[in-house]
């Protein structure tokens, strides 16, 4: 038997059980044509020129607008598996209130961007976020429960335009009763006075006598074509 010199303090040790030894590795097979396929993780070196998307977001509670660009980096350029892939996100912004977090907060969202897998669950945990103020409600009617919220929102945008993620849609029958709830409400709100159907020109004036849209102006005069009452006797 061997005699081993140890010359390092010992740390840890195990047992090397006959049936728990490593079986001999099998020859590598040769690389295909398809084997260049590059994975996302954090070693991936930044390429010197990436893809970039930028978008406003303008919030009522701020006075100034945040201008966030995402950058995508290409892998597997040129191959069946190309694809995009989020890498980095800044965020810019004339109001420094917030300057810090703003930092942070781009910065280990580029982290997880660099560490590659699925980073999709990023849209959900900053869709999560509320403001202990209140929200505010988007131009269209969407309520925003903070900015924070709406960045989620904006990164949501961006992956579904690289294919990271689906547009939600709807089914056709979704689609069937949504078409008929919005005829059934215009045809509710829809204006049904005796206004919205007159047998006068458009833009007659209502007359003072009568009260029927359908005072013009004749021969200088003016004249209603309903009651015929003229200012001019």
């Amino acid at each position: 038997m061997a005699h081993i010199k140890i010359d390092k303090k010992i740390a840890k040790y195990r047992v090397l059980k006959p049936e728990a030894k490593e079986a001999p590795a099998a020859p590598k097979e040769p690389l295909k044509a398809q084997d260049n396929v590059i994975w996302m993780h954090e070693k991936l070196e930044r390429p010197e020129v990436l893809i970039g998307s930028t978008y406003k977001i303008k919030t009522p509670v701020s006075d100034h607008a945040m201008y966030v660009t995402i950058n995508d980096i290409v892998l597997n350029e040129g191959t069946p598996h190309e694809q995009r892939r989020p890498f980095e996100v800044f965020i810019n912004s004339k109001n420094l209130d917030h300057f810090q977090w703003i930092v942070a907060l781009t910065r280990v969202i580029s982290a997880v961007f660099r560490k590659g897998g699925d980073t999709t669950f990023l849209v959900d945990e900053l869709k999560a976020v509320f403001d202990p103020k209140g929200g505010y409600w988007q131009p269209g009617g969407k309520f925003m429960p903070s900015t924070i919220a709406e960045l989620g929102y904006v990164i949501e945008r961006h992956l579904q335009s690289i294919g990271m993620l689906k547009k939600p849609e709807l089914d056709v029958h979704q689609r069937k009763l949504v078409e008929e709830k919005r005829a059934e409400f215009e045809a509710r709100a829809k204006q049904t006075d005796a206004f919205s159907k007159s047998h006068f020109p458009e833009g007659a004036q209502l007359c003072a006598k009568c009260s029927t849209a359908a005072v013009v102006m004749m021969d200088g005069c003016n004249t209603c074509l309903n009651c015929g009452d003229s200012k001019c006797g």
